[in-house]
């Protein structure tokens, strides 16, 4: 990577932002010294809450009203940012200072096609020859990647795949070839492979020498937000470890990853996922809690006069069997047809063809009310707990109600419910609490709770870490795996993410385009993939020259510091 110059492009000194009264600390950020280089890629790393993300928007002059900086500077080419007035910040945003936001849906005008959204850009910095921008807009399309610049800049948002949509952020944020580029978060929720693309794209963009509009940088300055060691251990020149608004450790890629100083940082590291190496034989000899025998479930859009009719097979022939106490990893991008299956065996979506035998009654025949007495059988956790969590609610409440609606006694199901909330970790005052007044890893723990209330015999686990944590998401996934040796219980977990599936599953299923492309254990599928598919899979994995002595997928299976 890069070398630094010894002037640097941004520096942060002794910024402090204070949190108005009620929070859970004094300040968001406290202290905090940060150098970022022309040319070189600066990896902030910390929890949610680590203050990462407010440092970003400080830079960028987006802080909330109540929140703004009661002490430090920001210098950018000699200017502190922190006193500019606005106005002069509107200039500096998008011409010198570009930014990429973690969800671009949400940060897309859904009204707009991706090209005006572009244009726009280059309008308010004054660029206001209709040729020219028509020009620049088709340039940048191009450069970061996309298909058919002249189709997908008459695209709106929603017709783009997340990958793009990320892509049409990128370009934005460099139309105007930016001095710094502030990154936060962007491939957390992306498919592997189209991480692995989003993260060459921005080093191939750091590395170009497109600086400064005025030519002075020796390359475009990176800093990029995330929580996934991966990812800086893929693309990091140097490495800031955030906890709690405080700085506690900055050093090179190398320095941090291989040899970290602080204990936050070692667990942070430690916390990665990496190969369960207890995989259990014994769950051979048991029935199959569940069988899937040759499972269809075709989607159909469009038709009539206003559009062409598209089908899509979204699951295909799938067949696979789960035994008590088993973990059955699906994996596979976007559009594979993992999250179908899960729908599908929950009933939630009708199923076209193929069997679905719990306990050996097959399910799929059954109408909605003939299956409702087995539906407290098969559970699922779902990925974002908060959005599937009545806010309106306790949490006693959201985690009894179930059983009560099985027969169950109020007071029968809220005991229970204490038993299950103090089983997955909670305190006992959780269960008079709502859940907005709990964090995103104990919001899971919720979602747990309330698919154990039913005593099911298959979990079905939905993207159900993805979004957490490195440290929360491992305490999320010991938990699944000791409530499930507890109770015996046929785990199902979905997931994009090869490292989790390497930790947790005993057998893992590869899917692509609703097809099962490989199966076997996590042993077989990571270090020696027979298909293509898998292959590429496997490659774009972040981060596996982290341990460059150990072929690829031992690398993937071992991960650690």
């Amino acid at each position: 990577m890069s070398g630094s110059p010894a002037t640097p492009l941004l520096q942060i000194e002794g910024l402090s932002i204070p949190i108005p009264g009620g929070g859970d600390r004094a300040f968001a950020v406290q202290d905090i010294h940060l150098t970022l280089h022309a040319g070189e890629i600066l990896c902030v790393v910390g929890e949610s809450g680590s203050g990462k993300s407010m440092s970003a928007n400080a830079v960028m002059g987006l802080l909330p009203s109540y929140m703004q900086p009661s002490a430090g500077r920001i210098l950018f080419q000699g200017q502190d940012l922190l006193r500019l007035p606005e106005t002069a910040l509107r200039k500096l945003r998008g011409s010198a200072i570009g930014m990429i936001f973690q969800e671009p849906l949400s940060a897309l005008n859904p009204v707009m096609r991706v090209g005006d959204q572009i244009a726009e850009v280059l309008e308010v910095h004054g660029v206001r020859d209709t040729a020219q921008v028509a020009k620049r807009v088709r340039e940048l399309i191009a450069f970061v990647g996309l298909p058919d610049p002249d189709v997908i800049r008459h695209s709106y948002p929603f017709r783009l795949s997340g990958g793009q949509r990320q892509r049409v952020m990128i370009a934005m944020a460099l139309a105007l070839e930016p001095a710094v580029l502030i990154a936060d978060e962007p491939t957390t929720a992306l498919d592997v492979t189209t991480q692995a693309q989003i993260l060459a794209l921005i080093q191939s963009i750091q590395r170009s020498k497109r600086g400064g509009s005025d030519g002075s940088a020796s390359g475009m300055g990176v800093m990029f937000i995330t929580h996934d060691f991966g990812v800086v251990a893929e693309i990091a020149d140097r490495v800031a470890v955030m906890e709690k608004g405080v700085l506690v450790e900055v050093g090179t890629a190398t320095q941090v990853l291989n040899a970290p100083q602080h204990p936050y940082t070692q667990r942070l590291i430690a916390a990665v996922p990496r190969r369960r190496i207890d995989l259990r034989d014994a769950v051979a000899d048991s029935a199959p809690v569940l069988d899937v025998r040759n499972l269809k479930k075709t989607y159909a859009t469009g038709g009539g006069w206003f559009a062409t009719r598209r089908v899509v097979q979204a699951v295909d022939d799938v067949s696979f069997t789960v035994r008590r106490g088993e973990t059955l990893g699906i994996v596979g991008e976007s559009g594979s047809g993992k999250s179908t299956i899960g729908k599908c065996l929950l009933k939630l979506v009708s199923v076209d063809g193929g069997q679905m035998l719990f306990n050996g009654r097959d399910i799929a025949a059954l109408s909605a009310h003939a299956f409702r007495p087995l539906r407290k059988d098969i559970q699922m956790i779902f990925q974002d707990p908060f959005a599937s969590l009545n806010p309106r609610q306790t949490v006693g409440r959201i985690v009894s109600d179930g059983p009560v609606a099985s027969g169950k006694t109020r007071a029968q199901a809220e005991a229970r419910a204490r038993e299950l909330l103090t089983l997955v970790g909670l305190e006992d005052s959780s269960f008079d609490r709502y859940p907005n007044e709990f964090s995103g890893g104990q919001r899971q723990r919720i979602g747990i709770a309330r698919a154990l209330a039913l005593d099911p015999q298959v979990l079905v686990a939905d993207e159900s870490v993805s979004a957490l944590d490195v440290s929360v998401q491992a305490q999320v996934l010991a938990l699944l795996h000791q409530l499930q040796q507890k109770l015996q219980i046929a785990l199902v977990f979905i997931t994009h993410d090869l490292r989790v599936a390497a930790q947790v599953c005993d057998t893992v299923l590869v899917m692509h385009r609703g097809r099962i492309v490989e199966r076997g254990s996590p042993q077989q599928i990571f270090d020696d993939p027979q298909h293509a598919y898998t292959q590429r899979l496997i490659a774009a994995v972040p981060g596996q020259q982290w341990n460059p002595t150990q072929a690829p997928g031992a690398a993937l299976l071992s991960q650690a510091a």
